[in-house]
C-alpha cells in the first residue's frame, strides 16, 4: 500500500523531487556539490537560499501528497492534492525565512563615516579601540588605528574613514571639532 501511494499520481512527481534533494544534500554533505551555488537567485524569499526553500517545499509536499493519497485514495483528487501540497510546502518555508535574515554588504563598511568614541588610552598605528554606535542604534567595540600624530585619549569623539580588510581594523581621524591647535 505504501510504495503504491508513493508511485501515484501526484506523490510520484514529489518522490522523484525528493529523490533529487536526497542526491543533493549528499553531494554537498561529501563535497560534490557547492551549497552556494543556488544562493545568488533571488525568489523572493528573505535571504533563504533557494536549495533549503525547494527542499522544505519539496519535502513537506511530498508527505502531504503521500498523506492524502493514502487516505483519500483515488486519480480524481490528484489534481487537488498536488495543489494542496504545494501550498502545504510554500506554507512551512514562510516561517523558516526569519532564520535566514538578510544582509546588505559587508555591515563593517557600514560604519565608515561615522563618528566613533575612542576607549583606550592612546591610538596608534597598530594600537586602538573604539565605540561605534551602528544605524539601528546598537554598538560595537572595533578595532582602529591612525597614521598621523595626533593624539588621541579615552573618551575623544573620532571619524572613521575607512576599513581595512586585510587588518579588519578601522582607520580614524580626530573629530573636526575635537583637532588641537599647536
Amino acid at each position: 500500500m505504501f510504495l503504491d501511494a508513493v508511485f501515484e499520481f501526484p506523490t510520484f512527481l514529489f518522490t522523484f523531487l525528493l529523490a533529487l534533494v536526497v542526491l543533493y544534500w549528499v553531494a554537498v554533505l561529501f563535497g560534490g556539490a557547492d551549497i552556494e551555488a543556488f544562493e545568488a537567485v533571488d525568489i523572493g524569499l528573505g535571504g533563504m537560499p533557494v536549495t533549503v526553500a525547494v527542499s522544505v517545499v519539496v519535502t513537506v509536499g511530498w508527505f502531504v501528497s503521500l498523506a492524502a493519497m493514502t487516505v483519500l485514495g483515488g486519480p480524481v483528487l490528484g489534481g487537488v492534492v498536488l495543489l494542496a501540497a504545494l501550498f502545504a510546502g510554500l506554507l512551512a518555508v514562510l516561517p523558516l525565512r526569519r532564520l535566514f535574515p538578510t544582509t546588505t554588504g559587508d555591515s563593517r563598511t557600514a560604519f565608515v563615516g561615522r563618528t566613533c568614541v575612542i576607549r583606550t588610552g592612546t591610538v596608534t598605528e597598530t594600537f586602538g579601540q573604539a565605540e561605534v554606535t551602528a544605524a539601528d542604534g546598537s554598538s560595537a567595540i572595533v578595532q582602529v588605528r591612525q597614521t598621523g600624530a595626533d593624539s588621541f585619549s579615552a573618551g575623544s569623539p573620532a571619524v572613521i574613514y575607512e576599513y581595512d580588510q586585510n587588518g579588519e581594523f578601522f582607520w580614524v581621524i580626530p573629530h573636526p571639532g575635537q583637532r588641537e591647535t599647536s
